[in-house]
């Protein structure tokens, strides 16, 4: 298992391996917000929970095609589903690689584009604990949209008609607590909930994504 971790963690690092799109993204689309707002600051800071999670999960989508696409091209997905691992815990792996390239670093910058956008520093630290708590889940469920297209040919499309709609409630529970500690309310239960869709994706989709992996490698 840590031998595949570290396999998709240098791939990632790679050229052309997608680290690096995602932050390039997020930090485009983060900075683009102001420019076409205007530079009232209070509308700023009313939109930056939404932005900024908006952000985050688009720059996931960015690199999801490759979590089973370049092993299913070479031959290796067929080597290791044979291999006597669990393809359920390899799914795991290859969703924590694609969150500790993609959706850790979008966290650890998410303060500083925060600043940009205006966000109150009270909320700073319930932007970081929502997308540290939120973006798991969508790396979960993102490596369960790509087991059900890899192989297909423009399965990238499919694969984010697929998703998106399973990001909503995290998009919606996390953007939501920002937005309660930004106003003064009370931003611990939207924060629960977002933890509850993460220990559930986490716990459920491996176990969808290797059932559908088995499915296309028929």
């Amino acid at each position: 298992m840590i031998a595949i971790l570290n396999r998709d963690l240098a791939l990632a690092f790679r050229a052309g391996g997608g680290f690096g799109l995602g932050l390039a993204f997020f930090l485009i689309f983060a900075t683009l917000v102001p420019l076409g707002i205007g530079p009232d600051t209070g509308q700023l800071s009313g939109i930056a929970a939404g932005t900024l999670w908006l952000g985050a999960l688009l720059a996931c989508l960015l690199s999801l095609d490759r979590l089973f696409q370049l092993d299913w091209e070479d031959g290796t997905l067929d080597l290791i589903a044979t291999a006597p691992v669990p393809l359920e815990g390899v799914v795991l792996m290859k969703a924590l690689a694609h969150w500790l390239t993609t959706g850790l670093p979008l966290v650890l910058l998410a303060p500083v584009l925060g600043i940009l956008l205006n966000l109150p520093g009270a909320a700073m630290p319930w932007l970081l604990a929502s997308l540290a708590i939120g973006t798991p889940a969508l790396s979960a469920i993102g490596a369960f949209g790509a087991a059900l297209t890899v192989g297909l040919k423009r399965g990238g499309l499919l694969l984010s008609l697929l998703v998106l709609p399973l990001y909503v409630p995290t998009l919606i529970f996390g953007a939501l607590a920002v937005t309660r500690a930004v106003t003064g309310q009370d931003a611990l239960s939207p924060l629960l909930y977002t933890a509850g869709i993460t220990l559930g994706a986490l716990a459920l989709l491996p176990f969808a994504a290797a059932a559908a992996l088995r499915v296309n490698l028929r």
